[in-house]
């Protein structure tokens, strides 16, 4: 029983990962065509797919025009 506990909360907290580097890649700048083929790798291939978007993902966000890096 314990087991299965420890596989749900593992389960749980990649699926939140998940949806943190989704909205990472949704954010950034960059063609749509590739964040779309970044987030259907992340998705599909989900451990593998999160490491290689760490490591060679975009890396920029785009900020709001209101915000303080955008006016400087």
């Amino acid at each position: 029983m314990p087991n299965e506990t420890t596989w749900i909360v593992l389960a749980a907290v990649l699926l939140l990962i998940e949806l943190w580097a989704i909205n990472r890649v949704r954010k950034s700048e960059g063609k749509a065509s590739t964040k779309g083929v970044w987030m259907v790798v992340i998705v599909f291939v989900p451990l593998i797919g999160l490491i290689l978007w760490a490591l060679v993902g975009p890396k920029h966000i785009a900020h709001s025009p209101n915000s303080a890096q955008a006016r400087q």
